[in-house]
């Protein structure tokens, strides 16, 4: 699991080493770290020896970092240029970029126009203008090269590789109120920042590395997290050999209407393939009927939440302005089990929750929650800062939120965050929705944690996993071309078994 901190944790923990007079020592880790990194990509894409490398080098720590790595790679015999958008760069890091031969220039208001050519031909930028205590954009000449980068043709230019952090992303909450400039790789120091996962800095980040140079003692608790590989196998369902249908996990679905009866069927699709042991579906007949010829797996009926017995429930995916099942939204949300509330039935949330409610809003319906609850939030807003208003959700309503975006986030009630960013864009598109709550509903109905051992976070946990599964699924699918939901189903399946293990009680 990754860990991050906030860029003011971060300098924070910095401070007991540096009054130990080891600022030196510390820069020159993150220099190699981020050389290292530099010439890695660069040897898999073509080679060191001979390679265009522009570095922007901003004043203080960060754009001596970035320099330093720059003088490691002209040793290497790459053809480094320095640009320097201050007139405050750090002069030994500067010193050791001319020993090795590279070549150091002003970037200014007349010469920028210029200089674009030249950045766009290189084979890597070293981003090094600001650091994490840099706040607002780009401006400038450097935002000038910033947007010709940012701007290029896909799979064009140059490698561009962030030094801590894209330039003009916020370290704490990923905000970015101008120009920042986007990384295909981002080379963090000490701790991965929580604004690398968050908002337009997550979008800004592209892949992130992180370089140890000794803060781990001094860093205390984490801001947020991101699941990885080693993280899912704990959060998937595993039936046991003395498992049956009913204790594999129930999930009751309360979805779809008679206008839109695709999101019942990608919704009941979405958790058969991730595993629970039986989907009963409430809704419409002509829906039902629907379900049973794609999935006649599913018991159907017209029923009622209270007379449904069921581990946890789905609800709200395509309702529409079905009445009935607003109305067993609203009884799901209040039945005491966990349930996944999408879509239509977001509109029906109230404060008093519990956590093992799980909102899965997008920026707009979030906007909305919101609104109702009393904040002054705008959709804008809510995506230039999703870290603030997600938590804030949660705090308002006590149920847990997940908010969709690039980096899907989620909040508990308590406070803890979760970011996932495995998706791809062509998930962007109609059904995508219903898809991952289907997948989040069969977690929630597989749990097998003691109840005591459910904390708030335990279920963001489960919701992050979700979000994972559906993003790799999307991910999956995209290498065909674009995705379409409803064929997801299989791929969700064979991530599944992929990350969990396959026991045969007979064998060892």
């Amino acid at each position: 699991m990754i860990s991050a901190y906030t860029g003011t944790s971060v300098r924070r923990a910095e401070q007991p080493l540096l009054a130990a007079g080891q600022g030196a020592e510390l820069m020159q880790r993150a220099a190699y770290g981020l050389y290292a990194a530099t010439a890695a990509e660069l040897a898999a894409r073509r080679r060191i020896y001979g390679s265009r490398v522009v570095v922007l080098a901003g004043s203080g720590n960060n754009g001596a970092d970035a320099l330093y790595a720059a003088s490691r790679l002209a040793a290497r015999g790459a053809a480094v240029t320095a640009l320097l958008t201050s007139q405050a760069a750090h002069s030994e890091a500067l010193a050791a970029v001319r020993a090795e031969g590279g070549r150091v220039a002003t970037l200014d208001d007349h010469n920028a126009p210029a200089l674009v050519r030249a950045v766009l031909a290189a084979d890597a930028v070293i981003d090094g203008v600001l650091g994490t205590g840099g706040r607002g954009g780009l401006r400038g000449p450097v935002q000038v090269l910033a947007e010709a980068l940012n701007y290029r043709p896909p799979g064009s230019g140059p490698l561009v590789v962030a030094c801590d952090l894209p330039s003009g992303v916020d370290a704490d909450s990923g905000q970015a109120p101008g120009t920042c400039l986007h990384a295909d790789l981002t080379v963090t120091f000490g701790a991965v920042k929580t604004g690398l996962l968050a908002g337009p800095g997550a979008a800004a980040a592209g892949r992130i590395r992180c370089i140890d140079i000794g803060l781990g003692p001094y860093l205390g608790a984490p801001e947020a997290f991101r699941l990885q590989d080693e993280d899912l196998p704990g959060l998937l369902p595993v039936p046991g050999p003395r498992d049956h249908k009913y204790s594999r996990g129930v999930l009751g679905i309360a979805a779809g209407s008679a206008t839109y009866p695709g999101a019942a069927l990608m919704a009941t699709g979405a958790a058969l393939a991730t595993g629970a042991g039986m989907v009963r579906y409430l809704g419409p007949d002509s829906v039902a009927r629907l379900v049973n010829l794609t999935h006649p797996e599913a018991v159907c009926s017209t029923g009622t939440v209270s007379l449904t017995h069921v581990q946890a429930w789905l609800a709200g995916p395509g309702a529409g302005e079905d009445e009935a099942q607003h109305r067993r939204a609203a009884d799901a949300m209040s039945s005491g089990l966990p349930a996944v509330i999408d879509a239509d039935a977001i509109g029906g949330v109230r404060p008093g929750l519990h956590a093992g409610v799980v909102l899965t809003p997008h920026a707009g319906e979030l906007t909305a929650l919101l609104r109702s609850l009393g904040e002054e939030a705008d959709r804008t807003g809510i995506e230039a800062d999703p870290v603030r208003w997600v938590r804030r959700a949660a705090e308002l309503t006590g149920a847990t939120v997940l908010l969709k975006g690039w980096a899907t986030l989620v909040a508990a009630p308590t406070g803890e965050l979760y970011s996932q960013a495995e998706a791809t864009p062509w998930l962007a598109t109609a059904g995508s929705g219903d898809t991952l709550s289907g997948i989040l509903g069969a977690l929630l109905a597989t749990d097998r944690t003691p109840g005591a051992e459910r904390e708030p976070g335990h279920y963001a946990r489960l919701a992050a996993a979700a979000a994972s599964l559906h993003g790799r699924a999307g991910v999956l699918a995209s290498a065909a071309g674009p995705v379409e939901p409803s064929q997801l189903g299989p791929l969700i399946r064979s991530l599944v078994a992929e990350f969990t293990p396959r026991r045969n009680p007979k064998f060892k």
